[in-house]
């Protein structure tokens, strides 16, 4: 086993359980959906990262535990608009939403996720916290239009940046790996953001957008 993994098994160990975690575990298990949350560790980034945001916007809704633990740290009166292209999905993250004691915090917004944005974006919308965990082709895509929505200082954060380690193995012609390097030249090259890539879990890229 890699120290990474060793190094995953220890956090999980010491985190106190998550009953929507686990909520949610049996629930995908019962649909036989694939578990694609994010670990629990890392919700609790999510969470840490949304103190103190007015709003946030989250694309890729999934069952709805991002979306949990990213509106667990909103301040009061805040709230987290969450985008879902897939009707089962959103509702499935509405029932655990709601029973997580989250409904007031949370918008779930159905639909193409670049259409929304382009709406928020005409709707004069703006966000302190922006979690992309979706499709990784889009990525550059989902980039370019999200910055457009955010407030100076607010942060930006790509889930899934390294691919499965396919990002950096130039014989790797697939969407996602190309769709990957073009965001990393993207965030490293705009002169609005200050960009890093974080190797944790499969790679985090976190861009603060300059005041």
């Amino acid at each position: 086993m890699s120290q990474a993994r060793h190094r995953e098994r220890y956090i999980e160990a010491i985190l106190p359980p998550d009953p929507a975690r686990r909520t949610i575990e049996r629930a995908l298990e019962q649909r036989g959906w694939p578990d694609m949350c994010v670990s629990q560790a890392l919700g609790r980034f999510l969470t840490q990262l949304a103190m103190g945001a007015s709003a946030a916007v989250e694309i890729g809704t999934y069952v709805g535990y991002s979306a949990i633990c990213i509106a667990r740290g909103l301040r009061p009166g805040a709230r987290l608009i969450t985008l879902e292209s897939r009707p089962e999905h959103a509702r499935l993250a509405k029932r655990h939403i709601e029973e997580a004691g989250l409904g007031d915090r949370v918008e779930i917004a159905l639909g193409d996720a670049s259409e929304t944005l382009e709406r928020l974006q005409e709707e004069g919308r703006r966000f302190d916290l922006a979690f992309v965990d979706a499709d990784k082709p889009s990525y550059p895509r989902y980039l370019e239009l999200v910055l457009h929505l955010m407030r100076p200082g607010g942060i930006i954060v790509f889930d899934n940046a390294f691919g499965r380690d396919r990002a950096w193995d130039p014989s790797a012609q697939s969407p996602t790996p190309v769709a990957l390097r073009e965001l990393h030249r993207r965030l490293f090259e705009e002169p609005r953001l200050v960009s890093t890539l974080l190797p944790m879990w499969d790679g985090l890229a976190v861009a603060r957008v300059l005041m």
